[in-house]
């Protein structure tokens, strides 16, 4: 390996793992990973090396000992590949609607924490699935990034408002609507978290008086609400998703005959008609 002024470095054998900030670095780390195990009876989803598993039925026992039979399984793949789980970062949450307890699960012989929500890949997602978490959680980050940028966004700010809206939407837009097609299916006084503070930054932006409401704002500004913009979004989604080259890609959306216990909405309940 060349490290500069034509020195080059001794070669030394990778036995496990793949180097990390290479070209190829996440290509090797597909390959490398490509046979990890799956189970008739649960489900696993990774991105990189964030792994989830999922089991589902109605007897707790029974999906508790089939997730503990498929983490089992992972544990001799992990081992046999030389890949170290990060006892630490592994939790166990249950999402149902009942007061069910399941019995207690295990990472190689040591108790798995239990918690009642989990962030996994930027979305915060409790046991009920209300999304209450992620909403405050995204409502913290634009109040803070706003206080941060209050210097380009306040009144006595000499930015026009061209470059103001712009800001809007290329810093705190993006913020609030990551994995809008999954949350927005939250219920309306949830939404409305975000909206309050989206009406606000508008009408901050603008310095208009009281009695200037707030769906006129949007419509001079040429800002959809935030329900109009995630039933945009996630009908586009679903648009790409039905015209995916892979065809595992369509079966991500359920087709209507499973049990809807846990929400009234669903993400392809989103989709405009």
């Amino acid at each position: 390996m060349r490290i500069g002024h034509n020195i080059l470095s001794d070669h030394h054998p990778i036995e496990t793992g793949v180097p990390q900030g290479s070209v190829f670095g996440p290509l090797l780390y597909l390959i490398f990973t490509a046979d990890i195990l799956t189970a008739e009876n649960t489900t696993i989803a990774s991105f990189a090396d964030d792994v989830a598993i999922l089991s589902v039925n109605e007897d707790p026992v029974t999906a508790t000992r089939q997730l503990q039979t498929h983490i089992n399984n992972l544990v001799e793949w992990h081992t046999r590949w030389g890949i170290t789980v990060n006892q630490a970062k592994s939790v166990k949450v249950t999402f149902t609607s009942r007061n069910n307890i399941c019995p207690p699960l295990t990472l190689s012989n040591a108790p798995i924490s239990v918690t009642s929500e989990v962030k996994y890949l930027g979305l915060y997602l409790d046991q009920r699935l209300t999304w209450n978490t992620h909403i405050q959680a995204k409502r913290w980050q634009l109040d803070t990034k706003v206080r941060q940028m209050h210097w380009l966004l306040g009144r006595n700010s000499k930015l026009s408002l061209n470059n103001k809206l712009l800001l809007y939407k290329m810093v705190f837009k993006p913020i609030w609507s990551y994995g809008v097609q999954l949350w927005g299916c939250a219920k309306p006084t949830r939404l409305n978290i975000i909206q309050r503070f989206q009406s606000k930054f508008l009408r901050n932006t603008v310095d208009a008086p009281r009695y200037v409401s707030n769906d006129l704002l949007h419509t001079d500004l040429h800002i959809p609400s935030i329900s109009d913009e995630i039933r945009r979004v996630a009908t586009k989604y679903i648009i790409k998703t039905h015209n995916h080259a892979n065809d595992l890609i369509e079966h991500l959306y359920h087709n209507g005959t499973t049990d809807r216990r846990l929400l009234r909405t669903w993400p392809e309940d989103l989709v405009q008609h």
